[in-house]
């Protein structure tokens, strides 16, 4: 047996055999189960399973007046609020795909999400629309989107009633109703209250664990990002077992703060709390003291973040006046938990803060910490149904414990390959006892009790704050930049967010001294997720470059470690 056996929760097999069913009827026994019981929380108002499930149907049933079927892809592009999780049912329940995407990305960044996966339908709210539509408008006739679906915030509550404690006060404005909703050429947009007022029959749902339940889309060393087919099985196995493992139960309040976009909030939050029939208290973007006041009044018992929410709340003047003691389970990952820290939550909360691994691919966790025997600043023990090994990236080759390698992983949570790149898709796993192993990307070692640990990056990638910056993503949209002629995304330290991008420009000859690093950055945050955006630019006159003529950017990192070593 594998030496991690040793420190595997008691209560726990190895592996599971989760439900064949759609992610749809995950919510459907959940709503049967507990009708009465509230299922999301947000600002101050909340939803039961019944309400929940009723007005994911009609929600479906306006997507289907659209023109949605088996099989179609829908964005949908909201921050987290009860219409992301309507949404997000209401496709699935026609047994659809559902394509997330990150609110924080603008124009030229949204033309790919539309392109991609073929996408005719969106799903949206009043502040993002605009920039969905323009990025729509902004493509050939015959790829834009045909329908986009727009829902104002105060479609589900009143903002105007919510007092500091359900909402803090900067964010009343952006909670308003939006009057003037944009043009889409060449196709309709539509208000999300009147959408629901005129209900069809809906299909009965067929798909199983093997059809497209989801596209979340991961970016590369290569540019453009790339879908990840995850069927209704793969999603469905990391939910059961992200709820067993974090010692779950249907009475479980979970603070919903990861963005939902994204895998682990998708996955390990939403998903496993609607399949155990817990609640959900919604928060669309981070904020210390609203989620101070949240955990309090609620009572929540699992929060998943990321290290620096953590970092932040503790820093709260006001921390004493929070009631964190119902608090069962905290964790996270994206970025190590710095020591000190996990040991102040020990010591003043005596709770662990229980790390994992895992990747857009593996349907978040492949990898965590057992609840009862954690390691600081490590990734865990290879999760339910996982088997993972570190090998040798060249020969592929399996290595002694100890060793730093790639870490690859096989499991039924692995997603089924990159859409529309089956390249991508060949170079991404291998073949070995009878399994297919993903490759990671990510080096890492196993300690003596099976541990892994991460060491290092094979890919070329940023963690800012848990965000994953793609420097080739970043450098191909600031060469639409006229005074740019070449740029190369590095990474720099950063105290509060472990790493930030810096850009390395070479301006063009016709713009020298006429362009300030302030001017590239603002033009940046104009352009592209604010995450990506670089938060300090070096001119120099030339990129160093190989006898092949490819960028050193290598060479331009280990000379900004060095600067801040």
């Amino acid at each position: 047996m594998p030496a991690h056996t040793a420190f595997w929760p008691q209560r726990l097999p190895y592996a599971i055999t989760p439900p064949v069913t759609s992610l749809w009827v995950n919510l459907q026994v959940s709503t049967m189960r507990y009708p009465n019981k509230l299922a999301l929380v947000f600002m101050g108002k909340a939803w039961t399973y019944t309400e929940l499930m009723q007005d994911a149907e009609k929600l479906a049933s306006a997507l289907r007046q659209l023109g949605v079927q088996k099989g179609d892809r829908v964005v949908l592009n909201m921050q987290n609020c009860p219409q992301w999780v309507i949404a997000h049912f209401a496709i699935l329940r026609l047994d659809a795909v559902v394509v997330p995407v990150n609110p924080m990305n603008r124009m030229e960044e949204l033309k790919h999400y539309i392109l991609d996966p073929d996408a005719r339908v969106a799903v949206t709210s009043a502040d993002l629309a605009p920039e969905l539509a323009a990025a729509s408008n902004a493509l050939e006739p015959s790829l834009r989107l045909k329908h986009l679906l727009v829902t104002q915030f105060t479609d589900v509550f009143a903002a105007a009633n919510l007092g500091p404690d359900e909402m803090p006060p900067a964010w009343h404005d952006w909670l308003l109703p939006v009057r003037d909703l944009p043009v889409l050429q060449g196709g309709q947009v539509h208000a999300w209250a009147q959408a629901l007022q005129t209900p069809v029959e809906l299909p009965p749902v067929s798909a199983n664990s093997d059809d497209l339940a989801v596209l979340p889309y991961t970016s590369g060393t290569t540019g453009l990002p790339k879908g990840c087919m995850h069927t209704h099985g793969s999603i469905m196995h990391n939910a059961v077992a992200s709820g067993l493992w974090s010692n779950s139960t249907p009475e479980n309040v979970g603070l919903g703060v990861v963005p939902m976009f994204h895998i682990t909030g998708m996955v390990s939050v939403m998903h496993a709390s609607i399949y155990i029939g817990a609640t959900l208290i919604l928060m669309p973007r981070w904020d210390r003291e609203l989620a101070g006041r949240l955990i309090s009044k609620w009572q929540v018992t699992h929060w998943t973040n990321i290290p620096t929410m953590v970092i932040d709340l503790l820093g709260s003047p006001n921390l004493s006046q929070f009631d964190l003691s119902s608090l069962q389970n905290i964790g996270g990952g994206g970025a190590a938990m710095p020591e000190p820290v996990a040991q102040r939550l020990i010591d003043q909360f005596n709770l662990r803060y229980i790390e994992g691994y895992g990747l857009t691919e593996t349907a978040a966790p492949s990898h965590s910490n057992p609840p009862d025997t954690p390691k600081k600043q490590c990734l865990g023990i290879p999760f339910m149904s996982v088997d993972s090994r570190v090998v040798d990236p060249e020969t592929l080759q399996e290595l002694p414990q100890g060793q730093s390698g790639e870490i690859v992983m096989a499991g039924p949570q692995i997603f089924k390959g990159y859409w529309k790149r089956p390249d991508a898709t060949a170079a991404a796993f291998f073949e070995r006892d009878g399994k297919s192993f993903f490759r990671s990307g990510d080096m890492g070692r196993v300690d003596e009790e099976g541990y892994f640990f991460m060491t290092d990056r094979l890919k070329r990638m940023i963690n800012a704050s848990g965000f994953k910056v793609w420097p080739a993503e970043v450098e191909a949209l600031m060469f639409r930049h006229p005074a740019i002629q070449e740029a190369c995304i590095i990474a720099t330290k950063d105290a509060y967010r472990g790493e930030s991008v810096k850009a390395v420009v070479v301006l063009r000859s016709t713009h020298q001294d006429q362009v300030s690093a302030q001017d590239i950055m603002d033009w940046c945050r104009e352009n592209m997720a604010v995450y990506k955006v670089p938060r300090s630019v070096e001119f120099i006159d030339a990129l160093p470059k190989s006898g092949s003529g490819k960028v050193m950017w290598r060479m331009l990192q280990e000379a900004e470690m060095e600067k801040n070593q």
